[in-house]
């Protein structure tokens, strides 16, 4: 299991390898998986339903990064993969809440409806465990623009110094930035 180093941002990403635009999200976690893992960024990733994000976590790792995958148990990485460690945790509550408690921030690529939801319940567990974890959403071709929209007005409502804890990035160089300024800056 990776262990937070207090010279390392551990970051959960939230990525999906499922649906249409598969190349472009392909690209995306593969851009930034090398950019973080570069960075020496620590790196903890979903893998529920039979799809891990294969291609973000073979770029962190080609680029010398360390990367674990937090699975429910239809998890298979392919054989390439089989020395990345994968903790499986039955429900998805508990599979949320282990990523909030061992994670600095929350890093959400475009992708599925699922990776959306997952980003989100895992940000609602770490409040439950009394943390508010920054979340750098990467808001490619609009893809967070809903989410945007949400924080704008509702979380601004509701939630002391939202603009602190959800921020947006247009490029992976941006979501990197943003991503360590907010964990430095806590």
């Amino acid at each position: 299991m990776i262990e937070p180093a207090t010279n390392q941002i551990t970051v959960a990403v939230f990525a999906s390898d499922r649906g249409p635009g598969d190349a472009e999200r392909a690209s995306l976690m593969t851009q930034t998986g090398n950019y973080f893992a570069r960075r020496g960024a620590r790196i903890l990733t979903l893998a529920e339903d039979g799809a891990p994000p294969v291609a973000l976590i073979t770029a962190a790792r080609t680029a010398g990064g360390a990367v674990e995958v937090v699975a429910d148990a239809s998890i298979h990485l392919p054989p390439v993969l089989a020395d990345v460690p994968v903790h499986v945790a039955g429900e998805g509550a508990e599979r949320q809440a282990l990523i909030a408690s061992r994670t600095q921030a929350l890093v959400g690529l475009p992708g599925s409806l699922a990776s959306a939801t997952a980003l989100f319940a895992t940000w609602s567990a770490a409040r439950q465990q009394g943390r508010v974890l920054p979340v750098v959403l990467l808001n490619r071709h609009r893809a967070f623009e809903v989410v945007r929209g949400f924080s704008a007005d509702v979380l601004s409502h509701s939630l002391k110094g939202h603009e602190r804890a959800v921020q947006f990035a247009d490029t992976v160089e941006d979501l990197w930035s943003r991503t360590q300024r907010l964990v430095q800056g806590r």
